[in-house]
């Protein structure tokens, strides 16, 4: 077999060689910034993270519901603080922590440079240093009216 792209090989080997993240019971997330893409280091997420061994759980997407169901706060920024509160809670049941979340997706309603950044630095100071892949999308609605963000996680559990 012939290789058709020494540049990609050698960005699959470094990215392979990189230190991964020590989880419990010998499972790891290996992360990456590949050359070639984006460097986001500086931003607190990873291009790339791979799980090498162990069960995931999805979880469902985290809204700014506490009970009763259907109050939400009104700012994006305190919504955030919810979600992340939620987040908390769930990685606690799992006997999960931040370092073991592999992947996360965050949909904000009309998303601005304004209100990614009434949320965003929220989000990185809580993942306290684990970076995950990272993966923002601005929507026009979830799944209520009052509902500005929404948070899935894919979590590598411990064996």
């Amino acid at each position: 077999m012939a290789m058709k792209n020494p540049a990609k090989l050698l960005a699959v080997v470094a990215m392979l060689m990189t230190p991964s993240v020590a989880l419990a019971e010998g499972n790891s997330i290996t992360r990456s910034n590949p050359e070639g893409a984006p460097d986001t280091s500086q931003m607190g997420y990873s291009q790339v993270s791979v799980v090498e061994s162990g069960r995931l759980a999805f979880i469902s997407g985290q809204v700014a519901w506490k009970e009763p169901f259907g109050i939400a706060p009104e700012s994006l920024a305190d919504q955030t603080a919810v979600v992340l509160e939620n987040a908390d809670a769930i990685l606690k049941e799992l006997g999960a922590s931040k370092q073991d979340i592999a992947v996360m997706r965050i949909y904000v309603t009309d998303l601005t440079p304004d209100r990614m950044g009434a949320m965003f630095p929220q989000v990185i100071s809580w993942l306290d240093g684990a970076a995950p892949s990272l993966t923002g999308v601005g929507v026009s609605a979830l799944a209520a009216p009052d509902l500005q963000i929404e948070m899935e996680m894919t979590v590598s559990l411990p064996n």
